[in-house]
Formats: C-alpha cells, structure tokens, sequence
C-alpha cells in the first residue's frame, strides 16, 4: 500500500462537463495505513459525491470499493505502477453491469496533477469516451 503514498492529499478536480465548477477530492489513509480513502465532493446537484477505499488485492494489485451518494456501490481493479493509475469494471458487482467502465489517469512528473479520463463500453461496443478529469494537488 506504501507505493499509493503520492495520492495522499487534497486535490482539486476539474470535471470535463461545460460550466462545471471544480470539485474536492481528499485522499487519505485509513486504520493504520491498512486502506486509503478518497472523499470527493462535487458541487452540482446533478453529480454524486463518493467515498473509495482502497486496498490490495490477491493479484499485488489493488481492489477499490466505491459508494456514492445516489447509493451505487461498485468495486474496481485497480494498478498503479508510480505514473498510471487505472480503474476497471467489467462484471456485475453490487449494482446491474449495464456497461463496462474504465479510468486512466497519468501523474505528472512532479505528483502534482493527474490527467484523466472516464471511458465507458456497451455491451458489444467499443470503449467510448464519458468525461476527462484533471486532479491538482492542493496547496
């Protein structure tokens, strides 16, 4: 979990939706660096704020666990190899699979911002794009 450490801190995130303002999204470690945490709050009524905890999984990868506040809970393979970070749903957790989700974002050389971007595939479709995501680290 010690190789997540560059996440840990508050970022702004800038949303690519027309006229969205920035949202909030803290990262942070959890029952003695056994999890790490990430808190966002977005503030438009129309997109959810979400808790994730992070942690490993049996493949040395991780394993993340997402909660929202329409009440969707999802899990996520995780990799972070020090510069991507990648997030995958393929199958039917919690909640209906209506159609496969991916995230890739890329840190920048000094940890500072993470530029990202959401994809979504229909069943028997190709990955199309949702929306991008730039992080700023805070402060």
């Amino acid at each position: 979990m010690s190789g997540l450490e560059i996440f840990v801190g508050e970022w702004t995130v800038e949303v690519g939706f027309p006229g969205a303002p920035p949202a909030r999204s803290v990262f942070e470690w959890i029952l003695d660096g056994a999890y790490l945490a990430q808190r966002t709050e977005v503030p438009l009524p129309e997109v959810p704020d979400s808790l994730s905890l992070v942690g490993p999984a049996r493949d040395g990868g991780y394993t993340q666990h997402y909660f929202d506040s329409r009440g969707v809970a999802r899990l996520y393979t995780m990799t972070f190899d020090g510069a991507r970070w990648t997030l995958l749903r393929e199958t039917a957790d919690f909640t209906p699979l209506h159609f496969a989700q991916r995230f890739t974002g890329v840190f920048s050389a000094d940890g500072d911002r993470i530029d990202g971007a959401w994809e979504k595939q229909d069943p028997g479709g190709d990955w199309e794009l949702d929306f991008e995501l730039v992080y700023t680290r805070a402060g």
